[in-house]
């Protein structure tokens, strides 16, 4: 047990060290890794939500806001917060306009500080392939989530089998992180990001994990060729 702990621990650590080093190149980078498809990513992610007016949003993960900047943009009568282990990364955030709408909470994801039953929505983007543990953190957002309440999750998941498998590989291998180095010089970095792409599980698994943590209804479509995954579910009422 306390091996495990101890990569776990490790883990957090290297993640952390990690984007703190990323975070001024992170959003630049986003953009052009996905070829500008993130936005319309976040949108399909807030719809699938289906945050009611005037209510309360979790983003765990939130990096630098994106997706709790996308909610308020979306609906001006929205609460947002936004969580996320990394300190540099919100202070990214905090510099845009409007930041000052958007509660920013440092904090781990596999250990929320919000009480039992609080959120409309808890969502995450590009955050379930960073944690220790995908059951640990599926079971926290559950807890802070109101029954009825829509639980959302946009991540990577490795690419099929077909004829765009081999491009997909090229560009996750050797494309991505040639432009960490050339851009931010810190290739490590992407390599890592690239690695936890390509290793993260299938979306049927995350789909199991979801519904054995509790949720009803849990669904899940594939983007970009089918390497990126959107899935949501209900909390039981």
């Amino acid at each position: 047990m306390n091996s495990a702990n101890n990569r776990d621990d490790d883990k957090a650590r290297y993640v952390r060290g990690l984007f703190s080093r990323i975070s001024s190149d992170y959003d630049f980078m986003n953009r052009l890794m996905s070829l500008g498809m993130d936005i319309s990513w976040r949108r399909h992610l807030l719809g699938a939500a289906c945050v009611p007016r005037g209510g309360l949003i979790l983003d765990v993960g939130t990096g630098t806001g994106d997706i709790a900047f996308e909610a308020l943009r979306t609906d001006t009568t929205v609460h947002a917060t936004g969580v996320d282990f990394t300190a540099e990364m919100m202070e990214i955030g905090r510099r845009r306009d409007s930041a000052g709408k958007i509660q920013w909470v440092q904090a781990d994801a596999m250990c929320l500080p919000f009480a039992d039953a609080v959120f409309d929505a808890v969502v995450s983007g590009f955050l379930m392939r960073n944690v220790a543990d995908v059951s640990t953190a599926i079971s926290e957002q559950i807890r802070v989530l109101k029954p009825g309440g829509r639980l959302v999750c946009l991540d990577t998941t490795p690419s099929r089998k077909g004829v765009l498998r081999p491009v997909t590989q090229f560009y996750l291998r050797i494309v991505i992180p040639l432009l960490g180095r050339l851009i931010t010089g810190k290739t490590d970095a992407y390599r890592y990001l690239t690695t936890s792409t390509m290793n993260f599980i299938e979306a049927e698994t995350m789909a199991d994990i979801m519904i054995k943590e509790g949720l009803e209804g849990v669904a899940f479509k594939r983007l970009m060729f089918g390497n990126i995954a959107l899935h949501w579910g209900v909390r039981p009422k």
